[in-house]
């Protein structure tokens, strides 16, 4: 696998997906061992080089030898490209461009409440809000978990089930714009993250575990210390954590309430 060489990429260091692939990059040989860097310490001589709030927003790829930089997916398909020639034609195609476009956009403006930094190591420069993909993210976790609930009521009807998701939603959202409307979107976006989690934990047990919502307390106890633990990192007191409880709680009485007798 040929490096491409003479290229510096700019990722989060905040962001553990980011750390993630970049350093596959360059552990696979698809770029140089020295060719990523986090944004936050950016080399002297790329700061005139790079748009700074664009480089936070969508990772950023140096060429060093003509001072080209390239933004989001454009950098990962000059990557990848460089390494595995026969995609080339894939990455030119209009269609699969805008797709994934879109796709590392959806990802990358949620990056930080999918999987959020650390307490205290929050960076100056954050990425953009971009408020539709905050609500593209509601939605996608509300159907997947919808669909999950709907495969463990089987006797009830399978809209009840994304009505239950898309309530978590509207009661806890009524919660923080009573208690924190600044961290209003941060925080559905990170409960979200937790339920989409748990259900796709739920998922991946359902062979092995009935079809109950006693089945769920396992799982729910997990989510449970997760919420805390996102909750201290917004510096957001119990009272969301108790009323998400009493919702999760209600949430498993109602699957098993519709679970078919025999």
């Amino acid at each position: 696998m040929r490096p491409l060489k003479n290229h510096l990429i700019l990722y989060d260091a905040e962001c553990p997906m980011c750390q993630l692939y970049t350093k596959a990059f360059t552990n696979t040989g698809m770029l140089d061992p020295n060719g990523r860097a986090p944004y936050q310490n950016m080399p002297e001589f790329a700061c005139p080089l790079v748009d700074r709030q664009r480089a936070v927003n969508e990772i950023a790829l140096i060429d060093k030898t003509t001072g080209e930089v390239r933004y989001g997916i454009d950098s990962l398909f000059a990557v990848i490209a460089n390494s595995f020639p026969i995609l080339r034609p894939l990455f030119t195609c209009k269609a699969f461009h805008w797709t994934m476009r879109k796709a590392y956009a959806f990802i990358s403006y949620n990056r930080k409440v999918i999987i959020p930094a650390p307490k205290g190591d929050t960076h100056i420069i954050q990425p953009s809000f971009k408020l539709h993909y905050r609500i593209a993210w509601l939605l996608f976790t509300t159907l997947v978990i919808g669909s999950t609930l709907a495969a463990y009521t089987k006797s009830g009807h399978p809209w009840h089930a994304y009505v239950l998701t898309a309530g978590q939603v509207f009661f806890q959202g009524l919660l923080i714009s009573i208690i924190a409307p600044a961290k209003r979107w941060d925080y559905l976006g990170n409960m979200m993250t937790i339920s989409f989690a748990g259900a796709l934990l739920l998922l991946a047990l359902k062979p092995f575990i009935p079809a109950t919502g006693i089945a769920y307390l396992p799982i729910l106890a997990l989510m449970l210390l997760e919420h805390l633990r996102r909750t201290n990192l917004l510096s957001l007191d119990r009272t969301l954590t108790i009323s998400w409880i009493f919702y999760q709680l209600f949430v498993i009485y109602i699957v098993t309430l519709t679970q078919p007798t025999y």
